[in-house]
């Protein structure tokens, strides 16, 4: 059996909007492969990316506002890639939206992008809102990832993504573990645009920056990196609770200083002489990786680009053709939610009202 489905994704460290055109196939041994035929990423407009930027202080009301207007953003961006791709027969578009807001601690989470009216922009079926039934079952609402990379790449001992924090899945006893290790590019790239960089090439300032070993005993002190899983992040942790200890040294050191924090956090969370599959765009950081390696004796996969960019947007499209399915797309195991479920909204746009 086969699904043709279009899976978007925008990740907290805001390098675009991912968009990836793909068929999933179910074999007859109940096995997933995929096929990816058109992929791009989107980079945002300066005015939306700095709304997203401070979105995590916007008011009730500006947050509603911000949301139908991203909506029909997010919906003339989808329409274009159709377009100009030529895409016809889609079973759905699978879409994660932009996360603005996020406290599973105290049942909130809010991914933009994800009104009905997406559905009746593009006339679609739109499967999306993947995260808030989760926390309402008392769950973090993420990561969401690792159902798929349980179906799709159960060669690796480990999935590393490197995006605006990284996070890792595994199986651990015959359950499927995940969850988030530390903030990356939301840090680094903050960074790195203060020297007038989009991001830090293959890490060549970090590696060049001077350490700080008092700010980088600040950071490991961080209560976060004590608390078992299920556990999840997001931009309010980072706002309290890195950006202020980091505050005290220059932005060279400030790379230099986070980098290596990074590295010795991952390093931490895998067996020696395992295989360690690694996407995001932290996966391009040769300095990152190579601290790593320093750290532990693993082998880190780095694959071709497209699964570097877009495994997300290819899980996330994964996610909306189990969700069609009724079939579990996300993992208690992984989430701390009650149970396991079938997550995400199903939008009909001929059903929808304008």
């Amino acid at each position: 059996m086969q699904y043709h489905v279009l899976g978007v994704m925008s990740g907290t460290s805001m390098d675009g909007i991912d968009l990836a055109e793909i068929t999933f196939t179910l074999s007859e041994k109940k096995t997933w492969s995929f096929e990816v035929t058109a992929s791009e990423t989107i980079a945002y407009p300066l005015h939306w990316e700095e709304k997203l930027r401070n979105a995590v202080s916007f008011s009730e009301v500006e947050l509603q506002s911000l949301n139908i207007a991203y909506t029909d953003y997010l919906s003339e961006v989808i329409i274009k890639f159709i377009q100009e791709n030529s895409i016809k027969n889609l079973d759905a578009v699978c879409s994660h939206g932009h996360t603005v807001l996020h406290q599973p601690e105290n049942g909130m989470t809010l991914q933009i992008g994800n009104l009905p009216k997406i559905s009746n922009n593009i006339q679609q079926k739109v499967v999306c809102d993947f995260r808030t039934q989760d926390v309402e079952l008392g769950g973090q609402g993420a990561p969401l990832v690792p159902i798929g990379d349980r179906l799709l790449f159960n060669d690796y001992n480990y999935c590393l993504n490197l995006g605006g924090f990284a996070n890792v899945s595994m199986e651990k006893e015959g359950e499927r573990i995940a969850y988030d290790i530390c903030a990356v590019n939301v840090v680094l790239n903050k960074y790195a645009r203060q020297l007038g960089l989009e991001y830090d090439d293959k890490g060549q300032i970090a590696k060049g920056g001077t350490f700080s070993l008092s700010v980088s005993a600040s950071l490991k002190a961080l209560p976060f990196y004590k608390s078992l899983p299920p556990k999840s992040l997001g931009m309010e942790w980072v706002d309290k609770e890195i950006f202020p200890i980091l505050e005290a040294i220059d932005i060279e050191a400030k790379l230099r200083t986070y980098t290596d924090h990074i590295a010795e956090q991952i390093a931490r969370q895998f067996n020696q002489g395992t295989s360690v599959l690694v996407t995001g765009g932290g996966a391009y950081n040769d300095y990152l990786l190579k601290k790593v390696r320093d750290h532990k004796d693993v082998n880190l996969v780095v694959p071709a680009p497209e699964l570097i960019e877009f495994k997300e947007a290819i899980i996330f499209g994964l996610l909306g053709v189990l969700r069609l399915r009724d079939e579990v797309n996300c993992l208690a195991s992984v989430t701390g939610a009650k149970e396991d479920h079938s997550s995400g909204e199903i939008y009909n746009w001929e059903d929808i009202i304008p």
